[in-house]
C-alpha cells in the first residue's frame, strides 16, 4: 500500500471530518451571536447569566462534555444521536469562546454611529441589526477563523460517538496494516488541507466584506 493508497481510504472520512466541523461551527456562531446580542441589548439580569454560562462552557473539557451529554443523559432518558451530542458540547464550547469575541468586536463599533442611529429614531433593536451587527461580524473575523481552526483540532472527538471520520479510518487502518506511521502522517496532511481550503474561503469572503478603509485579515 502506497502513502496515495493510504491518503486515499482515509478521504472516506474527510466528509464527516467536515460536516462535524461545520455542524460544530455553526452552532458556535448561532449561539455566540445569540448571547452576545442579548448582552449588548443589556437586558436587566440576563448578563450574569451570560457570563455564567461563558464561565462553565469555557471551564469543561469538551470530551467530558461529550461523554456526558451521550453516554450520561441516556440514563435519564434521552438519547441523543452523535452529530447532536457533538453539536451540544463541541459546538456549546465554541458558544461560549465566540461570545467573546462577538463582545469585543461589538465594544470596537463606533458610539457616534450608534447615537446617529438613535437621533433618527431607530429602536435598540434597528440599531443592533442594520449598524452594529454587519460592523461586528466583520470585526470579528479573526477570532471566527482562530475558533473555527480550534474546533476542526477537536473534532477528532468524533469517534469516541462512532462517527466514521478520518481519526477514526485511521485507527482501523492502523490496526490492519501497522504503518501508523505512514497513516496519522497522511492524517495530518488531510487536516492541513481542509484547513486550508476553509481558510481561502473566509479570505475570499472577508476581502469582498471588508469595510473600506479597514486592512484586510
Amino acid at each position: 500500500m502506497t502513502f496515495y493508497d493510504i491518503l486515499a481510504q482515509l478521504a472516506q472520512g474527510v466528509s464527516y471530518t467536515v460536516l462535524v466541523t461545520l455542524v460544530c461551527s455553526l452552532t458556535g456562531l448561532v449561539v455566540g451571536l445569540i448571547l452576545s446580542s442579548l448582552r449588548r441589548l443589556n437586558f436587566k439580569g440576563i448578563n450574569p447569566l451570560i457570563d455564567a454560562y461563558a464561565y462553565v462552557f469555557r471551564g469543561v473539557p469538551v470530551l467530558v462534555l461529550l461523554f456526558i451529554v451521550y453516554f450520561g443523559l441516556p440514563g435519564i432518558g434521552f438519547k441523543v444521536p452523535p452529530l447532536l451530542a457533538m453539536a451540544l458540547s463541541l459546538g456549546l464550547i465554541a458558544s461560549a469562546y465566540l461570545a467573546e469575541v462577538f463582545r469585543g468586536a461589538f465594544n470596537s463599533v463606533d458610539p457616534a454611529e450608534i447615537l446617529a442611529g438613535e437621533a433618527m429614531g431607530m429602536t435598540r433593536w434597528q440599531v443592533l441589526l442594520h449598524i452594529e451587527l454587519p460592523q461586528m461580524l466583520r470585526f470579528s473575523v479573526p477570532g471566527m477563523v482562530n475558533e473555527f481552526t480550534t474546533v476542526l483540532k477537536f473534532s477528532p472527538f468524533a469517534y469516541t460517538v462512532g462517527i466514521p471520520e478520518i481519526t477514526k479510518q485511521a485507527m482501523t487502518l492502523t490496526a490492519t496494516t501497522l504503518r501508523g506511521i505512514e497513516i496519522y502522517l497522511a492524517v495530518g496532511v488531510l487536516y492541513f488541507v481542509i484547513y486550508r481550503v476553509c481558510l481561502i474561503g473566509v479570505q475570499v469572503l472577508s476581502k469582498r466584506y471588508q469595510i473600506p478603509g479597514i486592512g484586510s485579515v
